[in-house]
């Protein structure tokens, strides 16, 4: 008789099997019915974490499609519910159960919408949902954390979302909205009611003030998704976190392990709150939720900070030093004042500016840099500091500088004599030994011989004149079509570059001058669009084409970059990237382009060539790919952003009324076609 394999081989071979499935999803749906009975409650406790971490991957993999799972949701039922009504279960595998248990959830009442009359199903998955609901106050903490999560996804199952097309239910999020009223097995009047206990009893966690770190925090991150999802409770979920004080354990005597509860939970908080406001940017509560942050961020300042903070100065006796503690000091070397140098006379020699200026005898104030000060903030303090300034100080400081600049001015004369001296090669021989050095004549005697003197020859002495012809740079070397390609799209880049940073306020003006505007007549976002419009449709016009002449006659090579044709495709994906705001820029464009295909137009009929060969028309092009790329795929019902398009745009030919008359296929936006038709 063979013997039974052990659970070490068996798990190699199920792991061989989970890679397997890692591979590729498509065997998901052949390896979970075969493990499913090897990982039943009698198995070994190996195999029981094994097949619960199994079954949590497996609903929880991204590569599986939601149709896969629903059909094998339905097989694990009974597994789930034996695990978990099987008392003292190892905490790993009700941890994975739980945590499978709200992969599953969803699917399963999906399954129940369109299958009514399958009552049995439901039972398990309500049996499994009590069972979960028992462990949320009592497990341990990795549970209850997982439990959280399940309750969760129920609260956002079991409430209306949105529905973006009645005719595919099986395409839209799994909520309330899909159940019908009169649903025998699930009606949504109780399961609402359900899902707003399950949402309270989420929310207590906040609302009591629970001092377990893990609990709130996983609280807080399960809330995130449902204030995303579900704008009808949100509201209500972000009124209790802004009730929520992080700090409230801060009373008690701080331990390291309350410290770091206490930071969980603040930054947690603060991280909640902030992926609110940089979703949404006007929420309605974005004032108090800042204020929130703010305050909190203050408090965890004032509450954590103090080991950082310098300690506090020593309190000194106010006769004198303490001797016990200085012995080498002295009372009155201590009491000295800091050094005054206003007084000083400058050193002979070379002077700089900063001996010049200087009034202070501070080494850290007369070796500080200045400069090193922004412009923008030295005009911001420099008022408050001359209002409060000692004027009395400041007249001394502006008197010693003074005197240093009129001792600067004495010492010119002697320096002018001692280059005179050195210049004539003067020399003195000393009358006697106790002769000084110096000269008994004035600065002024000196300057009378020096102009009485005769000139120098050499410096009478022209310098030959050379004859210099005109300098010319060397012209730069002709630009290959790469380069020129190249070049092209950076300067096309950098000019939209521009656009992101101007101020859009001034986009909206009180006085247009349409097309006789003169462009770019000021630095703002309506100026460069401008030039950018008329670029693409005016500059280049005609110059697309290039005529080579040849023995053979002349032909028309096309380039192979278009400068205007890269302008046209960066302000398309401009307009389409903030199409609302930005519809009157695709507007003066689409102007700009009918404007410059009736120029040609006219100018093909002047020159005689309209019948052989008419001028592209750029206009039909743009705006179809314009409707084509934004207005049509994502326009609702109460959107008149299609019908200011269409109302402002100068010319409408039979292909946009056809793409207009698509939207008519959508029941919700049949009124808007037919207001936009009309």
């Amino acid at each position: 008789m063979a013997l039974a394999p052990s659970p070490s081989d068996t798990i190699t071979q199920l792991n061989a099997a989970r890679n397997l499935a890692l591979g590729d999803a498509a065997f998901y749906s052949q390896i979970v019915p075969g493990v499913t009975p090897l990982i039943n409650v009698l198995a070994p406790l190996e195999l029981r974490r094994w097949g619960a971490d199994f079954l949590a991957e497996t609903f929880a993999s991204p590569m599986l499609s939601a149709e896969e799972k629903q059909k094998l949701c339905l097989g694990v039922l009974d597994q789930l519910k034996a695990f978990l009504d099987t008392p003292a279960e190892d905490t790993v595998v009700i941890k994975s159960v739980v945590q499978t248990a709200a992969s599953v959830y969803p699917l399963v009442f999906r399954h129940i919408i369109a299958n009514p009359h399958d009552g049995l199903t439901w039972q398990k998955m309500a049996a499994i949902k009590s069972s979960i609901l028992r462990r949320m106050d009592t497990a341990p903490p990795g549970v209850r954390i997982c439990c959280i999560k399940f309750v969760q996804r129920v609260v956002q199952t079991q409430t209306p979302g949105s529905v973006a097309d009645p005719r595919r239910p099986d395409q839209n999020e799994i909520s309330l909205a899909l159940v019908p009223q009169d649903h025998p097995i699930i009606p949504p009047s109780n399961l609402e009611a359900e899902a707003s206990g399950l949402l309270d009893r989420l929310l207590g966690v906040l609302q009591e003030n629970i001092s377990d770190a893990l609990i709130a925090t996983a609280t807080l991150n399960s809330l995130g998704g449902l204030v995303r999802y579900r704008p009808s409770i949100a509201n209500k979920i972000l009124s209790t976190v802004l009730n929520f004080n992080p700090l409230k354990q801060t009373n008690s005597p701080m331990t390291p392990k309350r410290r770091v509860m206490i930071r969980s939970m603040a930054r947690t908080t603060r991280a909640f709150l902030f992926n609110i406001l940089k979703r949404n940017n006007n929420h309605p509560l974005g004032g108090r939720i800042q204020q929130y942050i703010e305050r909190l961020q203050h408090s965890l300042t004032e509450v954590f900070d103090e080991s950082s903070r310098k300690r506090a100065a020593p309190v000194e006796p106010t006769d004198g030093l303490d001797h016990a503690k200085r012995q080498r000091l002295d009372a009155e070397v201590a009491a000295t004042p800091p050094q005054d140098v206003t007084n000083f006379e400058l050193l002979p020699g070379p002077v700089s500016f900063k001996q010049v200026f200087t009034i202070t005898g501070e080494a850290g104030v007369t070796n500080f840099d200045v400069q090193a000060i922004p412009i923008d903030i030295v005009a911001k303090i420099l008022v408050p500091l001359l209002a409060v300034i000692d004027l009395p100080k400041m007249n001394n400081a502006i008197n010693a500088v003074r005197a240093r600049y009129l001792s600067l001015g004495r010492r010119a004369p002697a320096d002018a004599l001692e280059a005179a001296q050195t210049a004539n090669g003067a020399r003195r021989v000393p009358s006697s030994p106790y002769d000084s050095g110096y000269s008994t004549e004035d600065a002024e005697q000196v300057f009378n011989r020096l102009d009485n003197a005769p000139p120098d020859d050499s410096a009478l002495v022209k310098p030959p004149e050379v004859a210099l012809g005109p300098f010319r740079m060397p012209p730069p070397p002709p630009l290959s079509e790469d380069e020129i390609e190249e070049y092209s799209k950076t300067a096309v880049q950098r000019v939209f570059g521009t656009l992101t940073v101007l101020d859009e306020s001034t986009a909206a003006k009180s006085h247009k001058l349409g097309l006789n505007r003169l462009a770019a007549s000021n630095n703002d976002r309506d100026g460069w669009l401008t030039v950018l419009t008329r670029l693409a449709t005016r500059a280049s016009a005609g110059l697309d084409n290039s005529v080579i002449k040849s023995e053979r006659g002349s032909r028309a090579v096309p380039r192979r970059f278009s400068l205007s044709d890269r302008i046209r495709d960066a302000l398309y994906l401009y307009v389409i990237a903030d199409f609302r705001r930005r519809i009157d820029v695709a507007i003066s464009w689409l102007s700009e382009e009918w404007f410059n295909d009736r120029i040609q137009l006219e100018q093909a009929e002047i020159d005689g060539t309209g019948g052989t060969k008419p001028p592209v028309q750029t206009y039909e092009k743009w705006v179809l790919k314009v409707m084509d790329g934004i207005l049509v795929p994502y326009l609702d019902a109460k959107d008149k952003v299609l019908i200011r398009f269409l109302s402002e745009i100068p010319g409408v030919n039979t292909d946009i009324l056809l793409r207009v008359k698509k939207l008519a296929r959508d029941p919700e936006r049949v009124g808007l076609a037919v207001t936009a038709l009309q």
